[in-house]
């Protein structure tokens, strides 16, 4: 963060100081709310969760070098006392970015929004110095503590912005004002929360309403071949550029195909020229998310050649999003149990199915190992059938359903389409999927593992690359 004192905070926050010898004495280091992640300068904040209670670890955080606590009680050693301890991080967020001279990037979508965060930072920061959300700490907790963490030398501040109803976004975006808005898409999750996709629409929409106007330097970054985040343009006073594969869009993709291995290809399109991408990254979803990062990088006055090259260079920089690892026997395991809902689901089997080509041809296999897709309300037996289906489709050669209910639902899409025998099988939980995987995965096979986030499926893929390394003790 950038130094502050602690007079300065309290004044921010509209906060009391309690047990503090010296308010000239500055916050150095960071602002955090894990204990385990104080430095000496540190500002803890103490939120009271369900579980553990912030307030508890005051001594503890402050011998270890933090200058303060931020908390809404005394804590008997120095303390900032506010009545809101979640809006007065909000308020020295807003007062922080307010203070940089940085440009802030926000975005938001249904689907890829970390894939998409991680490439618009990578690309960047090629450029100048450049911070941007860790994870998924994308609510009113993790933005904030992101926010602060950029310095004087931070040129490019990159927000990644989530919404479970209406009003989140517009929050969210009045913490942490942004110049340029991105738009991905308006899909399908957490639509049982919504309650339909035009209030999904309704809620990524608020981000292009909160921009500044074209004069002012605003510019709204819309997918062109979404119809629900175009029609976004009529709501923003922002300049508004489009990127997709659609002529029409501004920022777009020419001779979009995958490399053996999977990688997606294709020629980048700019205003202001033109230059070949070959990603890193797996699976054809990623050139929407790649031009989202190239109109965002345009803008910010990177040549077409300077975007291409950083996006051939860019890797995954969060965990269990389509990490390819290969095990030492040929087995290929396909992390990407982070989360799922219906886009994204579709992309990674599609991916898997691109993967499995080169394999199949020497006899390898695809496994799909697939488990809920979790708030989808009304739609749930729909979308977890349609994913069932088309896993048959794209001949992947065997699914594993794992889990409940909807697990079933979609291994009776792939028996209603098809898939009989032992093409697909429904089994109970992670373990049973490992059982099975373990004893039927031969050289050759490439294994994808997907789910939301609260089935745990991470479980499998690394209980699948740990029995990969056993095997190459054993065979030694």
């Amino acid at each position: 963060m950038i130094a502050l004192s602690l007079a300065e905070i309290a004044a921010v926050v509209g906060g009391q100081t309690y047990d503090i010898p010296d308010p000239a004495v500055q916050v150095t280091g960071p602002v955090v709310r894990d204990s385990r992640e104080v430095e000496p300068g540190s500002l803890f904040v103490a939120f009271v969760g369900e579980r553990v209670d912030g307030h508890d670890f005051a001594e503890a955080v402050v011998a270890a070098g933090a200058v303060a606590v931020l908390a809404s009680r005394p804590v008997g050693v120095p303390a900032i006392v506010v009545a809101d301890v979640q809006a007065a991080l909000g308020a020295l967020a807003r007062h922080v970015v307010e203070r940089l001279g940085a440009t802030l990037v926000a975005l938001t979508g249904s689907a890829g929004k970390t894939s998409t965060k991680d490439l618009i930072a990578q690309v960047l920061r090629s450029k100048a110095p450049t911070v941007f959300t860790p994870g998924s700490l994308n609510n009113e907790i993790g933005l904030p503590l992101t926010a602060l963490s950029a310095t004087e030398e931070t040129r490019f501040l990159v927000l990644e912005m989530g919404a479970r109803g209406i009003g989140h976004i517009s929050y969210l975006a009045d913490l942490t004002p942004p110049r340029i808005g991105l738009v991905l898409n308006v899909g399908t999750a957490h639509i049982g929360e919504f309650g339909g996709r035009e209030q999904i629409a309704q809620a990524k929409g608020e981000l292009v309403e909160s921009l500044p106007s074209a004069e002012a330097g605003g510019v709204a970054v819309l997918n062109a071949d979404d119809p629900l985040v175009r029609a976004m343009a009529s709501r923003t006073k922002a300049r508004v550029i489009l990127f997709g594969e659609s002529g029409e869009a501004d920022v777009r993709a020419e001779n979009v195909r995958l490399t053996d291995a999977g990688q997606p290809a294709f020629r980048l399109h700019t205003p202001s020229g033109c230059s070949d991408v070959t990603m890193r990254l797996y699976g054809e979803h990623h050139v929407s998310n790649a031009l989202a990062a190239a109109a965002v990088a345009h803008e910010l006055g990177m040549s077409a050649d300077e975007i291409a090259l950083a996006l051939s260079e860019a890797g995954s920089l969060s965990r269990w999003r389509m990490e390819v690892t290969e095990r030492p026997d040929g087995v290929t395991v396909v992390n990407d149990a982070y989360n799922a809902n219906p886009e994204s689901m579709r992309a990674a089997l599609r991916a898997l199915a691109a993967m499995g080509k080169a394999s199949q041809a020497e006899g390898g296999r695809t496994w799909a190992v697939l488990g809920q897709m979790a708030e989808l309300g009304d739609e749930a037996l729909a979308e977890h059938d349609a994913v069932g289906r088309l896993a048959v489709r794209l001949n992947v050669s065997k699914l594993v359903a794992v889990g409940g209910r909807e697990a079933s639902w979609l291994q009776l899409g792939a028996y209603n389409e098809g898939s009989w025998g032992e093409e697909s099988v429904h089994v109970s939980d992670a373990q049973a999927a490992v059982d099975l995987l373990r004893s039927e995965l031969r050289p050759g096979d490439v294994v994808l593992v997907k789910a939301s986030r609260s089935v745990g499926l991470e479980r499998v893929a690394q209980a699948l690359l740990d029995s990969g390394a056993e095997g190459e003790v054993a065979a030694r």
